[in-house]
């Protein structure tokens, strides 16, 4: 489904944390070069690369932490990402969805536990958790450094769960089962070594897998691309081969619909031929069956006998356009593909996109945005057609659709901006019922005299680029505020209104100014929002990020002393193109797990190969001829204005390779630029393995940015 091919595969950086396992394995590195001298750098495990690391963490750690800033932004931060009135975010689990599950982490639980308890207990002050896996106490048993990646859990009882577990934050998890009533490992049951692996339930003694078989079973972006049935009791190496896709693509992954009490109805296969390109395929007899969809479609869940599909091309054999969500009859589906007739359920208007969609017992909830503004919407099958309503909420927010109860009509949705705390409501569809917010999150800065505005700046084409502004109600436009953009403009990723306790505590409540850029390349309007900003047309999402930046200046918001700029893995590439391309415009910049040599990133290990779709292909001279305009590390040059950057990033990232933060680095100080460098040993795509971690690394941020900008 879209959510769980974006959570696999894209390179959102989750700041807060942020839509497979086995351990990174870049291509052999070259012998360095007079084109690139810095080559040995992509060695993510080599000593050499390692020591290089390390000297300079040694360098520019004391610089940032000897700020006298630094340690009351640490401690700020710390409390924050450690407090304990924080909205335990929960999923419905267990017979009839009677029990609520959350994953939490605290000081006393820094790598966290997984717990649950009942509905009633949830709503109260002090709910009353039963803890099912403690990170810390298997962490310290085993001698690894355990982050929770998630678990599957065999419906109706969930007493059963596939955990994933990754050693250090990595991409690559160990799967393996766990009994939530005996609250233990299963004998003798399910393990899936690391790798990168997508694995689903069919039933209590059988499960689809596909994962790294050795040999000729990975993807060149690192994925696995052969899917076995697996049954109880048999050796991992002997599951039986039932799909098969092709080193060239991204992925192949199972899923499965289900229906009522969560019952499995179909079991589907998708197979990411590109990021953006899937097949899918229904496993009936089997044996896969290919459906003669686009390859630009999205499954999105199932509901009442349908199949709930989202378009991101226009298909006009079914007179459906691009961002539609439409339905078939699963029974159709089965009996001729070829044949079944989609439905119409929802065509977003020019100025909307569709951001959420999940199914409850027999409704469809989709969380529907109008200008980056979210709002709820129940969509419940009818013999006339699709009836449609309107879920009580606060407006000018963000919403975020969250878990669903199959056994009945009801859901949890998140409220947020950038003022707002979040707040987390329980929906039932019934006449008459109201939505009911059980959870409110504290404020954790004062908010009192700030405000949050929305303006537009104009692009180099014309393009109209919303963007929003949160600054003091008595900002003076006198061009002197320090002011962080932050912006991403990639994979259809949609920058909404959140809130963030330690961008409005450790930067906000300083009297900083923060703006959030909606530039192409996300999906804050729809498909066609991203598609505008790919390949050969990427430097439009960079002309939109510079024509808000000068807008801020015009306005006298900020000037180009005191305007800063943040952004990670995409939006990293996206920092390194602001640096190269228009330095005069900033006066700090935050690069955050970074793409950065574009000429050799699908090369580089990491999922790298799996973004083509986005980018095109560095090592294809075609392909580079567009790329090679902006791609920022070819594009360093001597003599230039850069100001000093701040560069961040993990070994143990197995999504984006370190070595394009460190040969970012490296090449910038070869040329006598300043440059302060950090990386975490551990911590994966987020930089961060732990709530001590991120508040490092959220107070080394925030530090370098209060050198720059307010001093």
């Amino acid at each position: 489904m879209k959510q769980l091919a974006l959570a696999a595969l894209a390179a959102t950086l989750t700041l807060s944390a942020s839509p497979d396992a086995m351990a990174q394995t870049p291509a052999p590195t070259p012998a360095a070069s007079a084109e690139d001298p810095f080559l040995w750098l992509e060695e993510v495990q080599g000593e050499k690369a390692l020591d290089w690391a390390r000297s300079e963490n040694a360098r520019s750690l004391p610089v940032l932490k000897g700020d006298p800033r630094y340690q009351g932004l640490f401690d700020d931060a710390l409390k924050i990402v450690t407090a304990q009135d924080r909205i335990p975010m929960v999923g419905f689990a267990g017979p009839k969805d009677s029990e609520l599950r959350n994953f939490w982490q605290d000081a006393e639980h820094v790598r966290g536990v997984w717990r649950q308890t009942g509905i009633s207990s949830y709503a109260t002050d002090a709910p009353e958790w039963e803890t099912l896996l403690d990170l810390d106490a298997i962490s310290k048993a085993e001698g690894k450094n355990w982050v929770w990646k998630g678990a599957q859990c065999l419906p109706p009882s969930d007493r059963y769960c596939l955990v994933s577990l990754s050693d250090g934050g990595k991409d690559a998890v160990t799967v393996r089962e766990y009994d939530t009533q005996e609250k233990r490992f299963v004998e003798g049951g399910f393990v899936s070594p690391e790798s990168k692996q997508n694995i689903t339930w069919l039933d209590e003694d059988t499960v689809l897998i596909a994962r790294d078989w050795g040999e000729g079973s990975m993807t060149k972006s690192s994925y696995p691309f052969v899917l076995g049935v697996w049954k109880r009791g048999q050796p991992v190496d002997q599951v039986k081969e039932v799909f098969r896709g092709s080193e060239d693509d991204i992925t192949v992954a199972p899923f499965v619909l289900r229906g009522d009490s969560r019952q499995v109805v179909a079991p589907m296969i998708y197979r990411a031929v590109s990021f953006f390109e899937t097949e899918y395929y229904l496993f009936t007899g089997g044996k896969p069956v290919k459906m003669p969809w686009p390859l630009k479609l999205s499954v999105e869940d199932y509901v009442r006998g349908k199949v709930v599909v989202s378009l991101k091309q226009d298909w006009p054999e079914q007179n459906l356009k691009q961002g539609d969500l439409a339905a078939f009859n699963l029974a159709d589906l089965q009996a001729d593909p070829a044949k079944a007739r989609a439905e119409l359920i929802l065509r977003p208007g020019p100025r909307e996109s569709i951001e959420g969609v999940t199914a409850t017992q027999g409704s469809l909830v989709v969380a529907l945005y109008q200008d980056v503004k979210g709002s709820a919407w129940f969509f419940t099958p009818e013999a006339s057609g699709w009836t449609r309503t309107k879920i009580d909420l606060p407006e000018n927010s963000s919403v975020g659709i969250g878990s669903s109860a199959h056994s009945i009509d009801r859901v949890m949705i998140t409220v947020t901006g950038y003022l707002e705390p979040t707040t987390l409501w329980m929906a039932d569809i019934r006449p008459g019922v109201a939505p009911r917010k059980l959870k409110a999150a504290p404020a954790k800065f004062d908010a009192s005299n700030d405000v949050v505005e929305q303006f537009e700046a104009t692009s180099k084409d014309g393009t109209k680029i919303p963007y929003f502004v949160v600054r003091p109600k008595d900002l003076k436009y006198d061009g002197q505020a320090p002011t962080l953009l932050y912006g991403y403009g990639g994979f259809e990723v949609s920058m909404t209104p959140g809130y963030s306790g330690t961008v409005g505590k450790l930067w906000l409540e300083r009297g900083g100014v923060y703006v959030v850029a909606n530039i192409r390349g996300g999906g804050e309007f729809g498909p066609g929002w991203h598609e505008q900003g790919l390949k050969e047309n990427r430097q439009r999402v960079y002309d939109d990020f510079f024509a808000v930046s000068e807008d801020l200046i015009a306005r006298k918001i900020t000037s180009p002393k005191r305007l800063g700029i943040m952004g990670g893995s995409n939006g990293g590439l996206l920092m390194g193109v602001a640096l190269t391309q228009r330095p005069e415009l900033y006066n700090a910049v935050v690069i955050q797990v970074p793409l950065f040599d574009m000429k050799r990133y699908t090369v580089m290990g990491g999922a790298g190969a799996s973004w083509a779709g986005e980018y095109g292909d560095g090592t294809d001279p075609k392909d580079w001829a567009y790329i090679s305009k902006y791609s920022p590390y070819q594009a360093i040059k001597p003599g230039q204005l850069y100001p000093q950057v701040y560069i961040e990033t993990s070994t143990k990232d197995d999504r984006v390779a370190p070595g394009h933060a460190r040969k970012a680095a490296a090449k910038l100080q070869s040329l006598g630029y300043d440059v302060l460098y950090y990386e975490n040993i551990d911590g994966g795509h987020a930089a961060s393995a732990n709530l001590n971690e991120t508040a490092m690394r959220v107070a080394l941020e925030f530090t370098y940015l209060s050198r720059r900008l307010m001093d």
